[in-house]
């Protein structure tokens, strides 16, 4: 069997043990916010950057942490965290902080017992090999890479059920796509 047939059902595998009920509490908690802040580190940064603006295509008040435009976070906000461990300790810290100013906070990781999830008031489990090989999983993929391209799947399929549920579309979205580029 070819690598990519390999990726490909790993991810199939992966997305069969996503709860659809943690799923759905997540969407009520975005659906439920008044703006929805992300942060992830590294690659599973990069992913909750891409949730980010698929959130905002779709009208929503949405903001990456650490950017130079992202206010303050306040009470009836929500805080969506994209971590492989669940642990990392600058994720902690802005979980933590997030719940001292009255924040909600969703947490998608492979680890639902401690750390963020402690603090989390959803947490979505991708039960994926991360880059610390004690994590749950397995995968021919290395470090967390297998986490990481599931938590891009997991917010993308999130934001399909959303587009449903407004009763929206790609071209109706592409209205917020930047155009000074």
């Amino acid at each position: 069997m070819n690598k990519r047939r390999e990726v490909a059902n790993e991810l199939v595998e992966l997305m069969d043990k996503v709860s659809d009920e943690q799923i759905e509490k997540f969407e009520k908690a975005l659906e439920s916010a008044n703006r929805i802040f992300t942060s992830g580190m590294g690659r599973s940064g990069f992913m909750m950057r891409g949730f980010a603006m698929r959130l905002m295509h779709m009208g929503y008040k949405t903001y990456v942490v650490g950017e130079t435009t992202t206010p303050a976070i306040l009470e009836g906000d929500l805080l969506v965290l994209g971590s492989g461990s669940g642990k990392t300790s600058g994720l902690v810290a802005m979980a933590k902080k997030a719940k001292e100013m009255g924040a909600k906070i969703a947490l998608i990781s492979s680890n639902d017992k401690d750390g963020i999830a402690e603090l989390a008031d959803v947490v979505v489990t991708v039960g994926a090999q991360t880059k610390d090989k004690s994590d749950s999983g397995s995968s021919i993929q290395p470090m967390g890479t297998l986490f990481e391209q599931g938590l891009l799947l997991v917010c993308d399929s999130v934001i399909l059920d959303i587009m449903e549920d407004l009763d929206t579309d790609g071209a109706e979205m592409y209205k917020n796509h930047a155009n000074l580029e």
